[in-house]
């Protein structure tokens, strides 16, 4: 019993001292646990029961998911309290988990019943054994969901000791075996009914005790593993029953004989497998308490048909997408089920909608992605995508039509790769991705979608839009994703926008002005694509707040980015490190800010087509992880700085048609691009250009550069000091000649001896010469 009433009950002074042990290793920025003072009963701290009766602490609920707010220790010491029944630490942001007396210090039997420990956010607690658990005997419900145990090799022994165990969550454990002890004869886990371990690594086969390790198992979820071999037949053991996923692993062969004897089975998934087998559908047919069915992304077979669905009247998930099966309905076909959630992506449905949908008024997501769908019933396919309300994705057909009469009330909503035509759909405020990209529609940016303050991706690439977008886009404000590229948007460059944008798309449009220095400060922007617009004027001479640009600490999921780099297109999903700043083909002049040059974790920098001048800076050199760079079409001039040959990823390099002049830097990536990369540089030479010729320049004609003007004194300097040294050389010894008459007696025999060897030597080559 629950009392918050200080003055009715008093704490056991023995709690009290465990409870503030263990407060003292956590970290609380809300204050939420500031009332655990010690001038106070400990039974009125926020989160602590006590037994009015007992005056003991029996439970300690922390999980404050709201706020995730608890940060620092755990130190399980908690467990010592005695009569502790009930601890739920669960959501919040702890970094370790202590144990430093624990083992030692429990000496009572253990009252607890209930243990949770999961989904510490933002950090990854670890355990190295699970030997911790052996003398709390009681436990009916344990859920350490999130805590890294691969260290821990005897997980299902340390639960063993665990018999009256009902509920065991390990998702997310990065457990990777069902290794047992020989030495353990059985697994006393008999009373089991719910058991989760998705999102590990067991990379093992099912082994045939594992479904005899109780026969009551309601609930098992072996969802995302690398579970590999066949479903063992012992399988059909659990009579009992209702959840089973196994989808997302690695299975094969068929299903066991007599699965749809299992009476209470309401939530099967098998998806993302490689089971085989025609038997399937009608398998399907007697498993009358469905409500979900995973099958698709299998190698399944067989006609799939209204027969199939017969008895399935309480079925409302149903996913059969990326599968093999061949769907034979009639045209009249009514189903007795009403769907949630629909995906039949990547299968045949096409050319024709499938009626039987439209008769689907619950529908909240409906997949239907490249399914060769062409044709439609207007009316109903209005009718139907309207009603939506969570995730509609009919990307990647041949649909057609205008639809910018229709409110779609989607939170997600893709219809990429259609021929749509028409004004742009109104959306729903709630609406928070948008693809439309690769259509044709045409007209403004619907001034609804102003409305959308949630709005966090939105793709338009690709159709024939135009218009001002200023007023929409200063309202996004949580938005992360803006592609407006390949369209016919006019105006300025909007000065307010999200600052939580990663990527930004306006390539081929109409803007036109200057780039706005708010720009620059976009702290999170890791793709910047403003090619083949209008704009003008210079680089902002500003510090660039690019942070994802300098440093690498982010990864965006599920990106899908039209990149231009290396000289062609692609378009590449999830390729969230990959930082771009692109502002080719455009009418922007003036030097470029050093800024630029210290965003040093761009991969690809292009600003070709433009009228840049000045030089480039030997900080270029920094950017190591240049891999394609285009300067090309500009006025750059002077030297290329030799701290390029340092870019050793640079696979795509373009610097022609510049003023580029000098030698290009000697390195081994330098050389290895073609002479293309350098043409249209007159003054530029080396390899792999034609071999530099030194020419000097008549001085009375040159213009004395300050670092020219030092190298002529030092000249002039080292020529003056030659000419004293020769100088006082020369005197000196000629001095010592006509001063000293030894010297200069000995110096006139030599030099009349060595003119009568010449001339003895000459007379006889004559002579012989004569005689030949």
């Amino acid at each position: 019993m629950s009392i918050n009433d200080h003055k009715l009950v008093r704490c056991n002074e023995k709690d009290k001292e465990t409870l503030s042990i263990f407060k003292k290793g956590i970290n609380d920025s809300y204050g939420l646990i500031s009332t655990w003072s010690t001038e106070k009963d400990c039974c009125a701290w926020k989160g602590v029961s006590c037994d009015n009766i007992t005056n003991r602490v029996t439970k300690l609920d922390l999980n404050l998911e709201r706020f995730r707010t608890l940060t620092g220790e755990i130190n399980m010491c908690i467990l010592e309290l005695e009569f502790l029944s009930y601890l739920d630490l669960s959501c919040n942001d702890f970094d370790v988990i202590s144990f430093t007396t624990i083992q030692h210090n429990i000496t009572h039997a253990s009252n607890l019943l209930y243990l949770d420990l999961s989904h510490n956010e933002h950090s990854t607690l670890q355990m190295d054994n699970l030997d911790w658990l052996s003398p709390h005997s009681s436990l009916k419900y344990l859920n350490l969901s999130g805590i890294d145990l691969h260290k821990v090799t005897n997980w299902l022994q340390a639960v063993n000791t665990l018999p009256s165990l009902l509920e065991l969550q390990l998702s997310h454990c990065y457990l990777n075996n069902f290794i047992i002890n020989p030495s353990i004869q059985y697994l006393n886990l008999s009373s089991l009914l719910t058991l989760d371990l998705s999102f590990n690594n067991i990379t093992s086969q099912l082994p045939n005790w594992f479904f005899n390790l109780t026969k009551d198992l309601a609930y098992l979820d072996l969802y995302h593993n690398n579970i590999h071999g066949e479903i063992p037949s012992s399988l059909l053991n659990l009579q009992n029953l209702r959840y089973l996923d196994l989808s997302l692993n690695k299975l094969q062969g068929s299903l066991p004989d007599g699965i749809n004897q299992l009476p209470n089975i309401q939530h099967l998934g098998l998806y993302g497998n490689l089971l085989s087998g025609s038997n399937i559908p009608s398998t399907l047919e007697n498993l009358s308490s469905l409500n979900y069915l995973s099958i698709g992304r299998n190698n399944f077979s067989g006609e799939i048909s209204e027969n199939t669905f017969s008895k399935l009247s309480n079925l409302d998930y149903l996913v059969l997408s990326r599968s093999n099966f061949v769907f034979q309905f009639n045209l009249d076909w009514v189903p007795p089920f009403q769907l949630q959630v629909l995906s039949l992506s990547n299968t045949n449905q096409g050319p024709n909608f499938p009626s039987w949908i439209y008769t689907q008024k619950s529908l909240q997501s409906l997949f239907l992605s490249s399914s060769g769908i062409s044709l439609v019933d207007k009316n109903k396919f209005s009718s139907l995508i309207e009603i939506i309300s969570d995730y509609l994705d009919l990307s990647n057909n041949s649909l057609t039509g205008d639809i910018s009469n229709l409110t779609l009330k989607g939170d997600t909503l893709y219809l990429s790769n259609n021929s749509f035509t028409g004004g742009l759909p109104n959306i729903s405020p709630n609406a928070s991705d948008v693809d439309f990209s690769y259509n044709s529609f045409s007209g403004s940016i619907p001034h609804s979608w102003k409305n959308s303050k949630d709005l966090r991706f939105i793709n338009l690439w690709n159709n024939k839009l135009s218009g001002k977008v200023l007023e929409h886009v200063s309202d996004w404000t949580q938005l992360l994703f803006l592609n407006l590229g390949q369209n016919e948007f006019s105006g300025t460059i909007p000065i307010k926008m999200s600052q939580n944008l990663y990527v930004l798309i306006l390539r081929a449009n109409q803007f036109e002005g200057t780039i706005p220095t708010q720009l620059f400060n976009q702290s999170s922007l890791f793709h910047l694509d403003l090619a083949n617009n209008k704009l003008s004027g210079s680089m902002p001479k500003c510090i660039y707040n690019l942070t994802q640009m300098i440093t690498f600490h982010f990864n965006f999921y599920g990106l899908t980015i039209e990149l231009f780099i290396k000289g062609q297109h692609y378009v590449s999903k999830f390729q969230s490190e990959w930082r771009t700043f692109d502002l080719s083909g455009n009418s922007l002049s003036g030097e470029v800010s050093l800024e630029l040059f210290r965003l040093v974790q761009i991969q690809s920098l292009n600003l070709s087509h433009n009228n840049f001048n000045g030089t480039i800076p030997k900080e270029i050199g920094g950017m190591e992880h240049m891999e394609s760079l285009d300067l090309s079409n500009n006025k750059f001039c002077g030297e290329i700085p030799q701290t390029m040959s340092l870019l050793t990823f640079l696979g795509y390099l373009n610097l022609s048609c510049n003023n580029f002049d000098g030698k290009i830097p000697i390195g081994t990536q330098l050389q290895s691009f073609n002479a293309s990369s350098y043409i249209g540089n007159p003054k530029l030479c080396g390899a792999p250009l034609n071999n530099c010729t030194i020419k000097e320049e008549n001085p009375k004609n040159a213009t004395p550069s300050p670092e020219n003007e030092d190298d002529d004194s030092i000249r002039e300097s080292l020529y003056l000091g030659m000419g004293v040294g020769f100088a006082a050389g020369f005197w000196g010894i000629c001095g010592s000649l006509f001063l000293i008459r030894k010297w200069r007696h000995a110096c006139f025999r030599f030099v009349d001896g060595v003119g009568d060897k010449l001339y003895v030597t000459l007379m006889v080559k004559l002579n012989s010469f004569h005689r030949n």
